[in-house]
């Protein structure tokens, strides 16, 4: 359970408690519904994270939305989309083990999540993480009714696959960016679980002096 859960539960139970003084029981019982309701929206199951080399999790619970090749500042990325409705879990994970390079926050609108506008113009937080010489970058974006984006590393952390990094109150939506070179293993309309979800599979590293191109977390923008 993530602890705003019982922030808002416990807050929940006061006014329960307080309307039934004032007006009697059978008011109280819209209060203690909505309060039931918090502490199952922020539950936080364990998940059995696979061990696979160069596995890609899903960052959260939901629904795939969308894949697909996108071009951000003349490079080519593939993009997995998934959108998280208030029913889905909205603990945050890591799709890979690294470090984290870049963090952004970007102040934005709050369209519907399902929209391929939201990717660019909602409010959202960009995550780099950089592990075995690959990079995946994956956003949390707010949506309709999130007004909140929760994330709780620092730059220079180290993560492990699947480890919690974070939340989004209420429906969102969640991008992870790949190279070109990574095999997607979901398609649209798929539901996957937060950390135990194989999104795709990253080729090995190629080996240092190799001449791959060095990129940069704030290239995407």
């Amino acid at each position: 359970m993530v602890r705003d859960g019982f922030y808002y539960a416990l807050g929940l139970i006061v006014v329960a408690a307080v309307v039934a003084w004032l007006a009697g029981p059978p008011y109280a019982l819209l209060p203690l519904l909505l309060a039931a309701f918090f502490l199952w929206f922020f539950r936080d199951p364990e998940r059995a994270i696979p061990a696979e080399a160069g596995a890609v999790v899903s960052p959260a619970d939901g629904k795939v939305t969308d894949v697909s090749a996108a071009e951000v500042n003349g490079q080519q990325w593939k993009r997995i989309s998934i959108f998280l409705s208030v029913f889905d879990v909205h603990v945050n994970r890591s799709p890979v083990a690294g470090v984290i390079t870049n963090i952004e926050y970007r102040h934005g609108r709050f369209r519907n999540a399902l929209s391929a506008a939201s990717a660019l113009e909602n409010e959202q937080n960009i995550v780099t993480v950089e592990g075995d010489g690959q990079m995946v970058i994956f956003k949390q974006i707010a949506g309709v009714l999130a007004r909140r984006i929760v994330f709780t590393r620092k730059l220079g952390d180290r993560v492990a696959r699947g480890e919690r990094v974070g939340l989004i109150k209420f429906g969102s939506r969640t991008d992870v960016l790949l190279e070109r070179a990574a095999e997607v293993r979901v398609a649209v309309g798929d539901r996957v679980r937060g950390g135990a979800t194989v999104l795709a599979q990253l080729p090995p590293a190629e080996p240092a002096g190799a001449g791959a191109a060095v990129r940069s977390a704030k290239e995407v923008r």
